[in-house]
């Protein structure tokens, strides 16, 4: 679901860091702007804060962003979100996210991405995700009744994580993924650290409601053509249907 096919290929991103940062950069200036400077109010903003330090992402990089979000800089902000639709290899649905300051460079660039891939394919797939709220967090309490949290939190459903799936979530710590309303993911992030929750992630995006069967081989295709969509600048999510 949404980026797991990632965490295989952990040891590629971290060489690239200056791209990840650039990212992260661009993500806390898109949460400044959605959702105000603040991260005690800003549920998205506080997550991706987190991300940013443990990149080592610098204190003064992360001011101008905020500052760049919020408009309160020097510096504006004109970034258009573009949504693509298409299919990797095996037919393999996809939904790419990008944040672009030229959007008529983006579309020919993440078309060309689809069309060179091995079977990668353009082409309508929404109505094969859900559009949900999704908060991923950890607590120290490895005997923590998921289920009961979910429900006391607000969210409508819940997957266990594990620092192999997202090696944000801490060895023996107990992990979960929070499923929401797109208008719930705030509350739902709020009420986990008043729980002593610690939030990793807390955003919009996609849930695959159906996922191919593929054996190691293809999942290696399909992993290489993922790879090269998130390479790409502009894009800031890859929501694919793979395990």
């Amino acid at each position: 679901m949404g980026r797991q096919w990632l965490h295989a290929k952990r040891a590629i991103v971290n060489l690239k860091k200056g791209q990840t940062v650039g990212k992260l950069v661009k993500e806390i200036t898109v949460a400044a702007k959605l959702g105000g400077g603040d991260p005690e109010g800003n549920a998205r903003l506080h997550a991706v804060l987190e991300k940013a330090r443990k990149a080592s992402v610098t204190r003064d990089a992360i001011e101008r962003a905020i500052a760049k979000g919020t408009g309160t800089g020097g510096e504006k902000m004109h970034l258009d979100h573009v949504v693509f639709e298409g299919y990797a290899p095996h037919k393999v649905p996809v939904i790419v996210e990008c944040m672009t300051d030229n959007h008529q460079r983006i579309t020919p660039e993440i078309r060309f991405l689809f069309k060179t891939g091995i079977l990668g394919t353009a082409g309508s797939n929404k109505f094969l995700f859900d559009h949900v709220g999704l908060v991923e967090a950890h607590t120290a309490d490895k005997n923590a009744d998921l289920e009961a949290v979910a429900i006391e939190a607000g969210a409508n459903d819940f997957e266990a994580l594990t620092h192999a799936q997202n090696d944000d979530i801490p060895e023996g710590a107990a992990g979960a993924r929070f499923i929401t309303e797109r208008t719930g993911v705030h509350a739902v992030s709020v009420w986990l650290k008043q729980h002593g929750w610690h939030v990793v992630t807390s955003e919009i995006g996609y849930t695959a409601k159906q996922f191919p069967e593929l054996d190691d081989a293809s999942r290696g295709v399909v992993g290489e053509f993922l790879q090269a969509l998130e390479d790409h600048e502009d894009v800031q999510r890859v929501w694919a249907a793979v395990k």
